[in-house]
C-alpha cells in the first residue's frame, strides 16, 4: 500500500500522509500504481461532470479543467514550461538545454505554450461534453498517466540524482508490461473512442521519446511532464475530430 501512496502523492495533491521516509525500492514500485492514479483522477473528473449536472458545458468545461489542473498541482504543466522553454533556448544544444530546463523561471515560450494547450484543451473538452461523451474524461488521465512508467522503463534518464533516478533504478521491470497490460485491457471496455485515445497516445509517446533521444539522450522528469500534458491534449482533440 505504501507504494500506491508514494504515487498518490506525488502525483497529486489529494491530502495524503505516508507513514514515513520511502526507501528507493517503494518509491520504484510506485510506477506499478501510476496507471491506478490516473483512472482515480478520470473518476473524479467524470464524477465533477455528473454533479454539476445542467450546468452549461462551456462552465462546466472550465470547471472541469480548472479541477484537472488542481488535482495534479499542476505537476506536468511545470514540465511542459520548463521543456518549451528549453527547447527553444537550447539551440539544438544538449547541454544548453538541460541547464535552461533546470532554471526554475519561466519564459515568454513557456507562457505561449501553457496558454495554447489549456484553449486547446478547452475547446476539445467542451466539444466532448456536448456531443454527451463525459465519461471520456475517465480514459485520458488513465492513459496519459501510464505512459509515464512506460517512458521511464524504455528511456535512460540523463538527469543525476533526484526522484528519477530513484524511479528508474528501482523500477519493477519485470511487473510493469504485465501492469500495463492489464490496463489497456479494461480501457478498451470504452469502445472506439478507447482505440483512438490509446493509438493517439501511442504515437505521440513514440514521437516524443524520439526527440528526446535526439536531443538529450533520454528523459528528464520535465520531459516526462510534458509528455503527459501532450497525450492528454492530443487524446482530447483526436476524440473531439472525430465526433
Amino acid at each position: 500500500m505504501s507504494a500506491f501512496l508514494i504515487a498518490l502523492q506525488f502525483l497529486t495533491r489529494l491530502p495524503v500522509s505516508l507513514p514515513g521516509m520511502p526507501t528507493p525500492a517503494q518509491v520504484g514500485r510506485s510506477l506499478l500504481w501510476y496507471p491506478l492514479v490516473g483512472l482515480l483522477l478520470g473518476v473524479l473528473l467524470w464524477g465533477a461532470h455528473l454533479l454539476l449536472g445542467q450546468t452549461s458545458m462551456a462552465l462546466q468545461a472550465a470547471i472541469i479543467l480548472a479541477l484537472w489542473v488542481g488535482l495534479s498541482g499542476g505537476l506536468h504543466l511545470d514540465g511542459l514550461a520548463d521543456t518549451a522553454d528549453a527547447w527553444v533556448g537550447g539551440f539544438g544544444d544538449r547541454e544548453r538545454t538541460l541547464a535552461i530546463m533546470k532554471d526554475p523561471r519561466s519564459g515568454p515560450i513557456a507562457v505561449v505554450v501553457l496558454v495554447l494547450l489549456l484553449l486547446l484543451k478547452y475547446a476539445a473538452l467542451l466539444t466532448l461534453l456536448q456531443a454527451g461523451q463525459g465519461a471520456c474524461l475517465i480514459l485520458l488521465p488513465w492513459l496519459g498517466r501510464s505512459l509515464l512508467p512506460l517512458l521511464l522503463v524504455t528511456t535512460p534518464y540523463v538527469r543525476a540524482g533526484g526522484l528519477g533516478q530513484a524511479l528508474v533504478e528501482h523500477a519493477p521491470r519485470r511487473q510493469l508490461p504485465w501492469v500495463l497490460a492489464v490496463h489497456l485491457l479494461l480501457m478498451l471496455a470504452f469502445g472506439w473512442p478507447a482505440l483512438l485515445a490509446a493509438a493517439s497516445a501511442l504515437l505521440l509517446f513514440a514521437w516524443t521519446r524520439r526527440a528526446l533521444l535526439r536531443r538529450l539522450g533520454g528523459t528528464t522528469g520535465d520531459t516526462a511532464g510534458a509528455l503527459v500534458e501532450l497525450a492528454e491534449c492530443g487524446m482530447l482533440l483526436v476524440l473531439a475530430l472525430s465526433l
